[in-house]
């Protein structure tokens, strides 16, 4: 028995199994490998894949179908060959476009925080939060600072309710079911009715206003960055104290950061939607 099993294994690479650590997903690792293996040689059959990873057809099979199903692989009936699929594209291209975003915006937050004297931020949305990437303060000894990876409930943050108000209503109601509306201060909007009419105002201007509904004395105007699809990726905003924020100064802050989001927009290669109707 033991002679048979050696026989079977001649020739063929160890097992994956044996390459794999114990708390990976088994699947998913040979998944991995198959991807790999096709961005490598652009195109294989289903033999050549089986052969140079030392996987099973049966198995390597399974996992293309999925693959395929997915969008992540494409077959050729012609060929009776495998290819990687547009998801791919699609998935390293969104980690081009983050890469791209943080570099672009760094180039325009420094002279939006010069200009406005006020901290400038970058977020992005994750899971219904927004979460703060990177800021460039103000040298004012009175700021705002959120850390890097600092996360916020989007319906009380001005970059938040910039995202938000690019949402389908379908989508907008799917993350309240998750998220609610919990209140930070007496300000935050927390009824349904009250931050709808705030993001259809938010539609129209360009631009969005948080005023003390996440932290009392603090107030910010954000402005939302676009993909080449015209959907809504990041935020900017700039952020301090209630008293530099004065009520005849925040359309004109608004101004500059929309300009300022609408450059970043333009630096990786988005698309400005067209501006809703009054």
């Amino acid at each position: 028995m033991e002679q048979e099993l050696k026989k079977r294994s001649r020739g063929r690479p160890r097992s994956i199994q044996s390459e794999t650590p114990g708390n990976t997903v088994l699947a998913l690792e040979r998944g991995l490998m198959l991807l790999r293996a096709l961005a490598k040689e652009g195109s294989a059959t289903l033999t050549d894949l089986s052969l140079r990873i030392g996987m099973p057809p049966s198995s390597a099979h399974r996992i293309l179908a999925t693959l395929q199903k997915h969008k992540f692989i494409d077959f050729d009936e012609a060929t009776q060959e495998w290819a990687v699929g547009i998801e791919v594209f699609s998935i390293g291209s969104s980690y081009l476009s983050r890469t791209n975003l943080v570099e672009a915006a760094q180039k325009v937050m420094r002279p939006l925080m010069e200009e406005t004297g006020e901290t400038a931020n970058l977020a992005i949305p994750d899971n219904g939060d927004v979460v703060f990437i990177c800021q460039v303060e103000t040298a004012n000894p009175i700021r705002a600072f959120f850390r890097p990876g600092t996360r916020s409930h989007m319906h009380a943050s001005g970059t938040g309710k910039a995202l938000l108000s690019d949402l389908s209503k379908r989508d907008l109601e799917n993350i309240l079911q998750i998220k609610g509306l919990p209140e930070f201060t007496p300000k935050t909007l927390t009824s349904p009715n009250a931050l709808f009419s705030d993001l259809e105002k938010i539609r129209k201007r360009g631009w969005s206003f948080d005023d003390e509904e996440r932290y009392s004395g603090m107030r910010c105007v954000a402005a939302a960055i676009y993909n080449s699809f015209g959907q809504a990726i990041a935020g900017v905003s700039v952020s301090g104290p209630s008293v530099r924020f004065q009520d005849t100064t925040v359309s004109e802050l608004g101004a500059k950061v929309r300009q300022a989001a609408e450059e970043i927009t333009i630096m990786i290669g988005g698309r400005i939607p067209e501006p809703s109707p009054n």
